[in-house]
């Protein structure tokens, strides 16, 4: 990439280009270049933007870990509600094998589980395209 622009500039492209992989509803895509603004998806792909609480966390998230949230997948199981965060790292060399993992339907992200914090954690998770977000399957 160019000097011209910001290591968060490009993790910005690297997010954009993922959410078009993923085939995010093109307004979820244009909130995020235009606005900075985050949806999640929720239930079986319902789009919604985030509420106050969450764009807190994802502020947080996004400093501690020096990434950039683009999608959010709110998930309500047996072992409580999660929030599954799809970033971009701040490890570059990353990038290529976590966009390459999208046509397995699977991504490396953070799990926070609202209901129970020390639960939370980072791994692989899968996924369906639907209605233009995203549903958790595993």
């Amino acid at each position: 990439m160019s000097n011209n622009i910001s290591f968060r500039e490009e993790q910005k492209i690297e997010a954009v280009k993922r959410m078009k992989k993923l085939s995010l509803h093109p307004n979820v895509i244009n909130e995020f270049i235009t606005e900075d603004k985050i949806n999640k998806s929720e239930i079986s792909g319902i789009l919604y933007w985030l509420n106050d609480e969450e764009e807190k966390f994802v502020k947080e998230f996004e400093k501690e870990h020096n990434s950039v949230v683009y999608h959010i997948i709110k998930s309500y199981t047996n072992f409580g509600t999660f929030l599954t965060v799809l970033y971009v790292s701040q490890y570059r060399d990353e990038w290529e094998e976590d966009f390459n993992l999208i046509d397995k339907n699977m991504q490396v992200c953070y799990v926070k589980n609202l209901s129970d914090d020390l639960c939370s954690e980072f791994g692989y998770i899968c996924f369906r395209k639907q209605i233009g977000g995203l549903v958790r399957v595993s």
